[in-house]
């Protein structure tokens, strides 16, 4: 994806049936692939992206949340086709995890991906992060 001028590029995305849309700006830098318990079965392409780049179109009702463990992360997903468009990631609880597989008239082939060891969340997070650690 390129940009115009100092424009970000704005995608959107959503889940498979349309009831979850949303807004993005760009351009996608990095996305990981994480080995974790969830994003494994999910096959999640992580795009963290600041909250203000992002826009929720439909209504946050026509949503469904699953939690686990913490609970500091926020799985959002469609009641209706079951796809999981974004979330509110442990690591980044400030901003939006953008599942970049979810995202339309994205070339996943073009994306730069780095592999996250999520079933060594808390080791390989440190590592990560320089030290920091968010419980």
């Amino acid at each position: 994806m390129s940009e115009a001028g100092n424009q970000p590029t704005m995608l959107r995305g959503g889940c498979h049936c349309g009831r979850i849309a949303f807004e993005v700006a760009g351009p996608i830098g990095v996305v990981e692939e994480c080995n974790c318990s969830v994003c494994a079965k999910k096959g999640y392409l992580h795009w963290i992206v600041p909250r203000e780049t992002f826009r929720l179109i439909t209504p946050p009702e026509s949503i469904t949340t699953y939690t686990f463990n913490t609970g500091v992360a926020k799985h959002h997903f469609c009641p209706v086709c079951g796809v999981a468009p974004f979330y509110i990631p442990r690591s980044d609880p400030d901003k939006i995890d953008v599942n970049a597989r979810c995202l339309e008239g994205v070339e996943l082939a073009s994306l730069r991906i780095e592999r996250f060891d999520g079933r060594n969340w808390e080791k390989s997070y440190r590592e990560r992060r320089g030290g920091r650690r968010r419980d």
